[in-house]
């Protein structure tokens, strides 16, 4: 056990321990205009405990034994996703959540996890060679668009995209042909196309046909970043005050629990899907740079470890959790800029959410048991 401890990536560990003391910290400045969140911040603390004895105990944990019954973990994430249509609460509009005594819990983002290890271990029977269309690409492909149609139409568009850019980080690693990635390419480019001409020329019955089967929110968010001028303005107003607290925030910022746009209120969720704004608004530019700085090194932490395996399934794995993670930070990031829709994706080890917390340091348990059990790998 000792040894094994020895062998963690003690600056991995480091790192977290700084997104513990800024998460806590800007969850604290988030709710401080309103009392209803009040203990939030102490929630955040106690996630973070929790989320470490998870982590510590994932990573000394073999994750081969994992990939053995990845299977078995599939099964329970499609179930999960199935029954939360008989027995889920709606939230915000979408039917994503279980409700339990003193806590909630999303399937949604279990099934990442689940999604990851699955796809590893068929990508790692090819053990590094060219992927082949019919007999790896479509079996893999239909592992992940099962679980990607389910959490699509609770509805979730944002944890659902997480997922198609798991499946692509994953193939790319996994020594895609050249001739696969093209057409693959050009049929996401032509999708995007299609769609924004679609939504554009059909736009007012788009708009009936939500409306009329209460997805009414999907139509404002989308139609809010294909065409700010014809969106309402409830629609703009979280996009709008985002950019416009971010922008204010300047150099450094306005100071800590100084956010004025953040204290009146003007930005919704700031605990949790807006707290860059805190952020931004508070800190300013360098804050915000520190913070992505971070998030860098985490990062860059996880591909050494990823290019040290000698256990391609375990680099899968890695390849996975970073697609996931950069592709979070990025929309998150980019929706409070202007530069993505506004999906709901949380920013990953700041945000208030105790699933979304536990399963990223789940995750990042994962990738610490990579590197722990290689020299094992290696003898056998």
């Amino acid at each position: 056990m000792l040894n094994k401890f020895k062998k963690l990536d003690w600056g991995i560990i480091a790192l977290l321990g700084v997104f513990m003391v800024f998460s806590t910290l800007l969850v604290r400045s988030a709710i401080a205009p309103d009392p209803k969140f009040a203990g939030y911040d102490g929630r955040t603390l106690i996630f973070y405990i929790v989320g470490f004895v998870v982590l510590f105990a994932t990573s000394i944990f073999d994750y081969r034994l994992l990939l053995r019954k990845h299977w078995y973990w599939y099964g329970v994430g499609l179930l999960s996703l199935l029954l939360l249509y008989p027995l889920g609460a709606e939230i915000n509009g979408a039917k994503s959540w279980y409700n339990f005594p003193g806590f909630q819990f999303q399937p949604a983002e279990m099934v990442k996890i689940v999604v990851i290890l699955s796809t590893a271990y068929l990508l790692g029977k090819r053990d590094g060679d060219p992927l082949r269309f019919r007999s790896d690409l479509l079996p893999t492909g239909l592992v992940v668009f099962i679980p990607f149609f389910l959490v699509l139409i609770q509805p979730d568009l944002g944890n659902a995209i997480i997922y198609l850019i798991i499946l692509v980080g994953m193939l790319w690693i996994g020594n895609t042909k050249y001739t696969h990635v093209i057409i693959g390419l050009g049929a996401v480019i032509g999708a995007l196309v299609l769609i924004m001409v679609l939504f554009t020329s059909f736009n007012q019955q788009i708009h009936d046909y939500l409306y009329s089967h209460n997805k009414y929110h999907w139509y404002e968010r989308i139609n809010t970043f294909v065409d700010p001028s014809q969106a309402s303005d409830d629609a703009k107003h979280q996009s709008s005050y985002a950019k416009i607290a971010v922008g204010s925030g300047g150099l450094f910022g306005d100071g800590y629990m100084q956010g004025q746009l953040k204290n009146n209120k003007f930005v919704p969720y700031p605990y949790s899907d807006s707290i860059f704004v805190v952020i931004g608004e508070e800190f300013g530019f360098v804050g915000a740079s520190i913070l992505l700085m971070l998030y860098f090194l985490l990062i860059y932490r996880m591909i050494l470890i990823a290019l040290q395996c000698y256990d391609r399934r375990g680099s899968y794995i890695i390849v996975g959790v970073v697609s996931m993670f950069v592709f979070q930070i990025f929309e998150n990031v980019g929706m409070m800029i202007g530069l993505m829709p506004i999906t709901g994706i949380t920013l990953p080890f700041i945000s208030y959410g105790g699933t979304s917390l536990l399963l990223n340091m789940f995750s990042i348990g994962l990738v610490l048991s990579i590197k722990i059990y290689q020299e094992k790998y290696e003898v056998e």
